[in-house]
């Protein structure tokens, strides 16, 4: 996937080379040019497989977006950034997205005292995110953490190593997220 779009899409990866061409065995003959259509796709797509969401589960992220006031694009990159398992994801807690909702579907997270199991669960300013008191998941975390130093935490978020909590302290800006894929295209190709 991350040869077929150019960009690192399931985190960093030492297999991950750029190429001019696609992959596979007929990547290195010549494609067409690709249609507007296509385009809108594939940034899509982009967005879809980095937050490991299905297509009903994207639209539904759409349609939320599309009711909120603001840019509707920037509204959909702040409703997946909130999304619990991302979030998961950014203290550390998980080595990848895919870990990290494994975490809160196996139900190691408590977001604001309460024992949470849905990775889609959207988090708001203030909503304190930890881990839950078993050993086990305290180790488990623990070594994800440390297996993701090299990781930033955002500056919107804030975290507590010590006692294995993060705190959501505001919404991300649109500056803050860098996605790796253009959101006005997605808007549009959902909007035809």
């Amino acid at each position: 996937m991350s040869r077929r779009f150019g960009v690192q899409i399931y985190g960093t990866s030492k297999y991950f080379e750029r190429r001019d061409y696609g992959p596979g065995v007929h990547g290195p003959k010549s494609r067409r040019k690709a249609t507007e259509y296509a385009l809108g796709l594939i940034e899509k797509q982009k967005l879809r497989y980095y937050y490991g969401l299905m297509e009903r589960q994207f639209r539904r992220v759409y349609q939320q977006a599309l009711r909120r006031r603001g840019v509707t694009g920037e509204q959909m990159l702040q409703i997946l950034e909130t999304r619990l398992d991302n979030v998961v994801y950014q203290l550390g807690f998980g080595t990848s997205r895919a870990s990290a909702r494994q975490m809160v579907a196996h139900g190691h997270i408590k977001v604001n005292g309460r024992k949470v199991n849905i990775p889609s669960c959207g988090l708001k300013v203030n909503d304190v995110v930890q881990i839950r008191d078993s050993n086990v998941t305290r180790q488990l975390a623990a070594k994800n953490l440390e297996m993701s130093t090299n990781r930033v935490v955002p500056a919107w978020l804030s975290l507590n190593k010590e006692e294995l909590k993060g705190v959501v302290m505001r919404i991300p800006t649109r500056d803050e997220i860098q996605p790796i894929a253009n959101e006005q295209a997605v808007v549009e190709f959902y909007s035809r």
